[in-house]
């Protein structure tokens, strides 16, 4: 009623929204770093972003629900989102025609895959829904602080996996021996 519509409106417009979010969207994806003690000396410089410590990065998509539907680790502490998802098997499914079948309308344009939540360093592919840089409006203000809020959902994913697995909150102290050992079974914590 504040903004001068019907209540029915309103609650169509969110009954819709809780659809095909619930139907469409696969979580919101997003990198973590763990800093790396006992990085082995020949791949500090690969590791380490300048003057920082060296630490290995996490990839992973996450729901609402907390549910990880992707964890990727192992990718050097100097590369940014964008070259972890130029490495990431995260989208081999849709690269070869095996995603999961999704039909949608947005303003009147039928949407054929799932898509995800991401930030601004994301490509701006049509998998990927990104905020509004600067909203003109209250619809598109609405829209950007939806999707801000919505995409901490991976964030808060690595929060609680933290406080659920103390061992993520610690250093990696593992040594070049076990590294790949480690780096296969983080993951499936």
């Amino acid at each position: 009623m504040a903004y001068g519509v019907g209540a029915d409106i309103v609650d169509e417009y969110v009954r819709l929204a809780e659809t095909t979010a619930r139907n469409c969207m696969i979580g919101s994806i997003d990198c973590m770093h763990w800093e790396w003690k006992n990085c082995p000396a020949a791949w500090k410089g690969m590791y380490s972003r300048g003057h920082e410590k060296p630490t290995i990065v996490l990839e992973a998509v996450a729901s609402q629900d907390l549910w990880i539907w992707h964890a990727f680790f192992g990718a050097p502490g100097t590369l940014n989102d964008l070259n972890i998802l130029d490495r990431s098997p995260v989208f081999d499914e849709i690269i070869n025609g095996n995603a999961p079948e999704v039909n949608f309308h947005v303003n009147g344009r039928e949407y054929g895959l799932a898509y995800y939540l991401a930030d601004g360093i994301y490509p701006k592919w049509a998998t990927f829904i990104q905020s509004i840089r600067l909203p003109q409006g209250q619809k598109q203000s609405l829209f950007a602080t939806t999707q801000e809020c919505v995409r901490k959902d991976v964030e808060r994913a690595f929060g609680v996996l933290q406080a659920r697995f103390p061992i993520m909150n610690e250093v990696l102290t593992f040594t070049l021996q076990n590294f790949n050992n480690k780096k296969m079974s983080i993951p499936l914590l």
